[in-house]
């Protein structure tokens, strides 16, 4: 009779969920939605540009040893592209997510959930005038709704207050945060070949040192940093190690795994997910109300990725179609 370790059920259960891709992406959502309301309840515990630096500093500490042989094996590729890790770091990780934790402290967790909807639709449009990606009418169409949509929910279901730049201080920056993310996406196609752990490893390390940069100029210095620190209460540090551990290593190896098994093309579609899952946690957690502006704006959002994504998919159809 052969005996179980006690090891064998957690391995069973890891390696089961390492071979469900639908899974370990709608995972991936989660984490990243969840960001969100981090950045809610660590009000009155961390600033946003000192919440930004504990948890890319707790983020690289934690990532180190295990990324350490990959670094070593992998350092001629990650020094010839420091310059763009450099970049990722600073802009995609840093940036996006201070403006993202400042924004949650003028607006609701709902807005800044909605606001997110855009980068998808940003992309598009970054593909089309930077790289001259061409788009058909359905894909222009479906961008037009989901602009709409999330200028719909900014201007809190009246769009002519954009007209006399009426908008609540939060939702202006998570358009910000959005065009951030946008920029650093669609540049990812200059990333070094590199794993994914050397990639969070080294871009955690200049997001920590961008974070810091950020807390010297714009807030309370490094002395405030570690007097927040010091006082912060069990929220604060559970809001810490959520940041720091579920969306910035978790939620990647959980993408990366998901991209292995169904491709790119089918794994970006769970990126749409992450504005309704931060909206749904919103409303359970904080006890945020859904608007009627924010269900109309919703449907405009989804209307239009699922209009963009359909054309984008029949585009890859035909091209990948055998010609006679």
């Amino acid at each position: 009779m052969t005996k179980t370790t006690p090891t064998s059920a957690p391995t069973s259960a890891f390696s089961w969920l390492a071979r469900q891709p639908y899974m370990l992406l709608t995972l991936s959502a989660l984490f990243w939605g969840g960001n969100i309301i981090a950045g809610k309840y660590a009000i009155g515990e961390l600033d946003p540009y000192a919440l930004s630096a504990m948890r890319w500093i707790a983020a690289f500490v934690i990532i180190l040893p295990f990324a350490w042989s990959e670094l070593r094996s992998q350092w001629g590729e990650i020094r010839r592209g420091l310059g763009w890790l450099v970049f990722y770091g600073v802009v995609g990780f840093t940036s996006f997510n201070a403006l993202l934790y400042g924004a949650t402290t003028f607006t609701a967790a709902v807005n800044v959930a909605m606001i997110q909807a855009a980068i998808p639709v940003l992309v598009m449009i970054g593909n089309f005038l930077i790289f001259r990606v061409r788009a058909s009418s359905l894909h222009v169409i479906g961008v037009v709704l989901t602009i709409y949509g999330v200028i719909h929910v900014a201007s809190h279901g009246a769009p002519l207050r954009l007209f006399g730049l009426d908008l609540n201080i939060g939702d202006a920056m998570m358009l910000g945060a959005s065009l951030l993310y946008a920029l650093h996406s669609l540049l990812l196609r200059y990333k070094p070949r590199i794993g994914w752990m050397s990639f969070i490893a080294v871009t955690s390390f200049f997001a920590a040192l961008s974070a810091l940069v950020y807390q010297f100029l714009f807030s309370t210095g490094f002395s405030g940093l570690a007097s927040s620190v010091a006082v912060m209460s069990w929220r604060g540090w559970l809001v810490v190690a959520y940041v720091a551990l579920l969306p910035s290593i978790v939620a990647q190896m959980t993408y990366a795994q998901g991209v292995e098994l169904i491709g790119p093309n089918r794994a970006s579609l769970f990126i749409n997910l992450i504005p309704v899952v931060g909206a749904v946690l919103a409303v359970l957690m904080l006890g945020e109300s859904l608007e009627t502006f924010h269900i109309i704006a919703a449907a405009f959002i989804v209307a239009g990725i699922g209009l963009a994504e359909y054309a984008a998919r029949r585009n890859l159809q035909t091209i990948l179609k055998p010609q006679p």
